[in-house]
């Protein structure tokens, strides 16, 4: 039977922060209003009873930042975590926290449990845009946890949002480029939702934000994702689940919502790159044969074959197949062209 990778989560509500940035309105993503320390082994134990015998397990502390919680109750739910990590049926923990809640003394702590990965709500790395979105630290404070997290030996998945205030494509482009340099084992990339009950609806409210549209985070997304790429990081979600109220219009007033924006930008990437690699070879006419990842059929295709029709149309071709092959990472491609 065929290993899965199953994630544990257990949303620890906003009482980990008391920051106030403007897109956030945790509850509303969450849909987490308490939180009770004492159910999380149930959470944990219902969970584990949908796992197959040769899965393996992560616990993953989302919906908040876990770092900036009480510590003792931070220790005791890391706690928790370990007792299945230590009777075997859990493998490792993960958790996601703002990188102004790292420092030594957090860093040694998570060190005496299984953390194994950290993800870092880094959202940008300009600080003009982190300003305008109420952030509350600047990027010096990102990189300086950046380094700290990869220093200590945990894996570090950087997140990053598409169309915060003041954001233009060129800064979403150099948040994604630091990302990388920072060593980065992977990314999340995040379009804004504005949400109501938001800073960020009132400023839309008052014409002093325009949220992104589907169209302008499609293609914004697609370029961090070329960058990404391109520095070997990948990305392991775009957007939010859809069981985070993205379909709720009580909750949503605008921005990026369309539950497939990640698949959009992948198409988007992937039709720049066959066109390139056929211009590049000066292909027309015949038969064009692309070889994708294992996967990365549907993505390569285009939803309802959109790439496939656009790239005949452009170049002429009689017939496009988009096949998987082995060796091909991430989003690279082979052409085979047949007059």
């Amino acid at each position: 039977m065929k290993q899965r990778h199953v994630n544990i989560p257990v949303f620890i509500p906003h009482v980990g922060c008391p920051n106030a940035c403007v897109f956030c309105n945790q509850r509303s993503i969450s849909g987490t209003v308490e939180f009770n320390p004492c159910e999380v082994e149930g959470i944990i134990s219902e969970a584990l009873t949908t796992v197959g015998e040769n899965d393996t397990c992560e616990i993953a502390f989302f919906g908040g930042s876990f770092t900036g919680i009480d510590r003792e109750l931070m220790l005791y739910l890391l706690g928790v975590a370990q007792k299945y990590i230590d009777d075997g049926r859990v493998q490792s923990i993960r958790l996601s926290t703002r990188p102004d809640y790292i420092n030594d003394e957090i860093i040694g702590d998570l060190k005496k449990f299984g953390v194994r990965t950290v993800e870092l709500g880094l959202q940008s790395l300009d600080d003009k845009v982190l300003t305008a979105s109420g952030r509350g630290h600047d990027a010096e404070c990102a990189r300086i946890a950046c380094k700290k997290v990869k220093d200590a030996g945990f894996e570090l998945i950087g997140q990053m949002m598409i169309g915060l205030p003041d954001s233009t494509t060129q800064t979403e482009i150099y948040t994604a480029k630091e990302i990388a340099r920072l060593g980065a084992d992977g990314a999340r990339v995040y379009p804004t939702v504005v949400f109501y009950d938001t800073e960020l609806a009132c400023m839309t409210e008052r014409r002093e934000y325009t949220p992104i549209t589907n169209e302008q985070a499609v293609e914004r997304t697609k370029e961090v994702l070329d960058v990404f790429d391109k520095a070997g990081v990948p990305c392991i979600r775009v957007g939010l689940c859809a069981s985070e109220n993205l379909a709720d219009d009580s909750k949503v007033m605008g921005g990026a919502n369309h539950s497939a924006i990640g698949e959009m930008a992948m198409s988007a990437l992937y039709f720049d790159r066959i066109c390139a690699q056929i211009d590049k070879h000066g292909y027309c006419g015949g038969e064009l044969t692309v070889y994708v990842a294992k996967g990365n059929v549907s993505k390569a295709i285009g939803q309802k074959k959109s790439n496939k029709e656009k790239i005949c149309q452009k170049y002429g071709f009689k017939k496009i197949k988009v096949l998987e092959k082995n060796q091909i990472l991430g989003y690279n491609i082979i052409l085979e062209h047949n007059i």
